[in-house]
């Protein structure tokens, strides 16, 4: 049977579930769900509420047109707190609603909005981390949360020509570079590049009297999170030195009273620190969170208990991805292509394994009963809010999908590495040899997990359902191997990952999976990198896309927001432009031209590096590192399976 044909419109409409939470008694999750792709300036998402044990489909809360985001649970299970944009789109106030549904009650009307909160287990006060006009280490000063008139809306990205003025793509003649303007122009909310970001303050916000006022003694640091400790009397609270990029480099993490506002310093916690959680031991408040592992700056994340900041998952083989708050913490793992969750032992400190999912699994939460919902997905699942039953469900339908194959292999060096083979619908491995597209993930310290792929980006079932097989490695540097496995890259990216991939292409050529002489390699960001790279090292290659790719290590480190993290991964001898002379494959290169993490001189270095050789170059305004708008992402989808189609002629799916 043929299914439907899987169309762009189809993928970035494809509404996705995310932010699971279960409620402190067990009975109800709830959860987001928002289109891929943004048709507008704004965001827009939908607040659902269900049954745990999924005897009842989910009901609307919200009606989806306001960006609805981070519900979180009253203690009482009766309603729920979330972030709605409703009153002034883009900027987020915090709202009620009980499990009833109905009207939501409107509890902030703060200039600039909220970037986050979390309610306190007494039900009477909510934690709230927003802008502040002065310094949140003055004596507390209390004052309506409502005061003052809403901001103003933030200004338009800025919709810019392509950047160099060239030829728009197809009018260019065939041997020749081009610049391609992507059509009608869907600007994003990302900051301009000029934009100073503004720092965060913690404050409490009085539910009975509805008053605001600071709290604690953290000087003009900027705060990142903040975690009510379950007695509900301290606050752990992380912060930055500054809310620039560069602040992370000086992390801080406190003890905040929430009656009187006293402040105690716990010294400097790993870099990227994040997932604040409690639980006690021999009558004792402990704290965890989850960081990069000392010293160096590339590497994997660990488990961090306070005092002492002790790394709990020293020597771990597998990568601790979230922390969940439970009388004893839950984490999840990536654990090569699969994820697993893990319970913490307030007693030893140890990590024991409550359940191994294929695939995987985000967006953890935990009642006081203990049961806990996640996003889940597995093979060519489509991803679902899962507890003790299934809960809700995305995907075009009628469509049939590429068949997904766990890959494990070794490197030339015997280390264990693992992937994904993608066919195209309707065919197996006799089939072959098929034309083969390598997509390699970013990071580099992020994975393939054995899960549905489809997104906006060049993704394996979107290029599997034109007829190509589609490679996806996890090569050294990444997620799910543990720390050594991922800091392995530090200061060589390219080198030993580089052979990690093709020894996988290489098998699959043995096997008479894949067309040696049809082979196409893209990625976005890291892999936008490993794209460049490549076909600077090899002409095996047919095609490249370079999506927000790295070109220039030095450069980035110098104009890009993480700096010093990117200085630690490559230097020159490591940036594809330093040995673009050497590129004879065909390049698409694409890049949003508000980048702020790869900024679009990138992009615009390979594009001159290239010079008449056969590429095209495609800006697109508004967007950032990642393209949000729905036209543009429409347009990544054909740009990209119409390059590799021109170049390496995809087999008709059975």
């Amino acid at each position: 049977m043929i299914g439907r044909e899987l169309t762009a419109q189809a993928v970035v409409d494809r509404e996705i579930p995310a932010e699971p939470r279960i409620s402190p008694d067990g009975r109800w999750v709830a959860f987001v769900t928002s289109p891929v792709g943004r048709a507008g300036r704004h965001r827009s998402s939908t607040l659902w509420l269900a049954r745990a044990d999924g005897s009842e489909p989910p009901r609307p809360l919200t009606p989806g047109t306001a960006d609805d985001s981070g519900p979180r649970w009253a203690a009482d299970s009766g309603s729920l707190f979330f972030l709605s944009d409703a009153a002034e789109r883009g900027v987020a106030q915090l709202h009620r609603i009980g499990v009833s549904g109905g009207a939501a009650e409107r509890l902030t009307d703060l200039p600039g909005g909220l970037t986050a909160f979390a309610p306190l287990p007494d039900g009477t006060a909510v934690a709230l981390i927003a802008p502040g006009a002065g310094d949140s280490s003055a004596d507390p000063e209390a004052r309506p949360a409502q005061a003052g008139p809403p901001a103003a809306a933030s200004e338009a990205a800025r919709p810019v020509a392509s950047s160099s003025g060239a030829a728009v793509a197809g009018t260019a003649a065939p041997a020749g570079g081009t610049v391609a303007e992507p059509g009608p122009s869907a600007p994003g909310d990302a900051p301009r590049p000029d934009a100073k970001p503004r720092p965060d303050r913690l404050w409490l916000l009085d539910l009975p009297a509805r008053t605001l006022r600071p709290l604690g003694h953290l000087g003009h640091r900027h705060v990142r999170e903040a975690a009510p400790r379950p007695d509900g009397r301290v606050l752990a609270v992380l912060t930055w030195a500054t809310a620039e990029r560069e602040g992370v480099f000086e992390p801080g993490l406190f003890l905040v009273d929430v009656a009187t506002g006293a402040t105690e310093d716990l010294g400097a916690p790993a870099l990227e620190a994040a997932d604040l959680v409690w639980w006690r031991h021999e009558d004792a408040w402990q704290l965890g969170y989850r960081g990069l592992t000392p010293p160096g700056l590339v590497g994997g994340n660990a488990v961090f208990a306070v005092p002492g900041h002790r790394n709990l998952t020293a020597g771990a083989t597998s990568c601790p991805i979230e922390l969940a708050q439970a009388a004893g913490p839950l984490a999840l793992f990536a654990d090569g292509l699969d994820t697993v969750v893990r319970r913490l032992d307030p007693a030893t400190g140890t990590f024991a394994e409550v359940e191994r999912a294929r695939g995987s699994l985000t967006g953890l939460s935990v009642s006081d009963v203990g049961t806990f919902a996640v996003v889940a997905s597995a093979g060519s699942e489509p991803e679902e809010v899962r507890t003790r039953g299934k809960i809700s469900r995305t995907a075009p339908t009628g469509i049939r999908w590429g068949a997904q194959e766990r890959l494990a292999y070794r490197a030339e060096d015997g280390t264990a590495l693992d992937g994904l083979l993608v066919l195209p619908p309707g065919k197996t491995r006799a089939g072959g040899p098929f034309p083969l597209v390598t997509l390699v993930h970013g990071g580099p310290y992020d994975r393939y997990a054995d899960r549905f792929h489809l997104g906006w980006y060049p993704s394996a079932q979107w290029l599997a359902a034109a007829g190509f097989a589609v490679f996806l490695p996890n090569a050294r540097g990444g997620l799910g191997h543990g720390h050594d496995f991922a800091r392995s890259i530090a200061g060589d990216v390219g080198g030993g990952e580089f052979t990690d991939v093709l020894t996988g292409i290489d098998l699959l050529v043995e096997e008479g999976v894949a067309d040696q002489d049809r082979l196409g390699v893209g990625g976005w960001s890291h892999g936008g990198f490993f794209a460049a790279w490549a076909v600077a090292h090899t002409d095996r290659f047919k095609a490249a896309v370079v999506g927000a790719g790295v070109i220039d290590w030095p450069l980035l480190a110098a104009t890009g927001e993480h700096s010093r993290f990117e200085a630690a991964l490559g230097g020159k001898q490591q940036s594809p432009i330093t040995h673009a002379h050497r590129i004879r494959t065909p390049v698409l290169i694409l890049h949003g031209e508000d980048d702020t993490n790869v900024p679009l001189s990138q992009g615009e270095l390979l594009h001159r590096a290239l010079e008449d050789r056969e590429h095209e170059f495609v800006g697109y305004p508004g967007e950032n590192h990642s393209i949000r708008g729905r036209d543009h992402q429409i347009d990544v989808l054909h740009r990209t399976r119409e390059w590799f189609s021109r170049w390496l002629t995809p087999v008709r799916p059975a």
